[in-house]
C-alpha cells in the first residue's frame, strides 16, 4: 500500500540531524525546471505564482542558488523540511529508525519541482506549486511536463497494491489515473456543521496528516485497516456517490 500527499509551501531550512537520506529520481527534469525559473523576472514571478515581491525575491534567489548536487550542507529530508498542516501532525520528532523505514518505503510526496519524492529524499529550498501554468518544452503547465512519468513511478513502488490519495485535488491531477495499475482509495474528512457533513479545508488537511501518522505508526498496508481510524474523534462513515471514503466527525 502506497500512500500519497503534497508538499508544503512552508518550510523548515534548519540543519538536519537525522543521518539517513536518499537522493531524488527525476533530477534531470528538476533541474529542468530550474533552468526555466531562474530566467524569469521578479515580476515574472509574482504574476505566475501570485506571491509578493518579497517571495518572489526570496524565490528567485533559491532558484538562482541552486546546486547540481544534493547534499547535507545545501539540501534537507523532504519529510523534515516540509512544515505545512498535514506534516505538523506526522509525529517525525519521535520516529524510530524503524518508522523512518516503513515512511521511506511507504509514503510518496507529490512536488512541481521534484515530481515524486520519497521521504527521505535530500530536497534543495524552493516554490513551484503544481497548479502554476508555467510554459515548457512539453506543454503550458506542470501537468504536461510531468505527463505520464509519476503514475509510471508510483506503479513501480506500490507493486499493484492500493494507493491511498491524501494529497490535494491539485496535486493528485498531476497523477494520470489512466496509467496506474491499483485501487485508488481517496479518503476525505468532514465536520458537521449546521445541521450537515462538509470539508473544513484546515480540518481536512490537520486529519490527512493524522492518518499518515497512523499507517506509519501502526504499519498499516490493508487499505481495509484504514476504517478503524479514530485520531481526533474521526470515525469511518462509509463511501459517498463518488467512491471516496468518508471520515466524519
Amino acid at each position: 500500500m502506497i500512500t500519497l500527499i503534497s508538499p508544503a509551501k512552508t518550510l523548515d531550512l534548519s540543519t538536519s540531524e537525522l543521518p539517513l537520506f536518499s537522493l531524488p529520481d527525476f533530477q534531470k527534469e528538476t533541474f529542468e525546471l530550474v533552468r526555466l525559473m531562474k530566467r524569469k523576472s521578479l515580476s515574472d514571478l509574482q504574476n505566475l505564482m501570485g506571491i509578493s515581491e518579497n517571495l518572489a525575491v526570496l524565490n528567485k534567489q533559491r532558484f538562482v542558488d541552486f546546486q547540481n548536487e544534493f547534499e547535507m550542507h545545501n539540501s534537507k529530508q523532504a519529510l523534515l523540511a516540509f512544515k505545512g498542516d498535514v506534516y505538523m501532525q506526522i509525529d517525525v520528532d519521535n520516529f524510530s529508525e524503524e518508522d523512518f523505514q516503513f515512511t521511506q518505503e511507504n509514503l510518496r510526496i507529490l512536488s512541481g519541482l521534484y515530481g515524486l519524492l520519497k521521504p527521505l529524499d535530500l530536497i534543495q529550498p524552493y516554490r513551484l506549486e503544481m497548479g502554476v501554468r508555467l510554459e515548457n518544452k512539453k506543454g503550458k503547465n506542470l501537468y504536461e511536463f510531468w505527463g505520464t512519468r509519476i503514475a509510471k513511478a508510483i506503479n513501480e513502488t506500490a507493486k499493484g497494491e492500493a494507493l491511498v490519495n491524501l494529497a490535494s485535488q491539485e496535486y493528485f491531477k498531476a497523477v494520470d489515473q489512466k496509467f496506474l495499475k491499483m485501487k485508488v482509495i481517496t479518503p476525505i474528512f468532514q465536520e458537521y456543521r449546521n445541521g450537515k457533513y462538509e470539508v473544513i479545508g484546515l480540518f481536512a488537511k490537520k486529519a490527512r496528516g493524522m492518518m499518515v501518522n497512523h499507517i506509519i505508526k501502526n504499519r498499516i498496508n490493508d487499505p481495509e485497516l484504514l476504517k478503524t481510524f479514530n485520531e481526533s474523534n474521526y470515525e469511518w462513515a462509509g463511501e459517498d456517490a463518488e467512491g471516496n471514503w468518508r471520515f466524519v466527525r
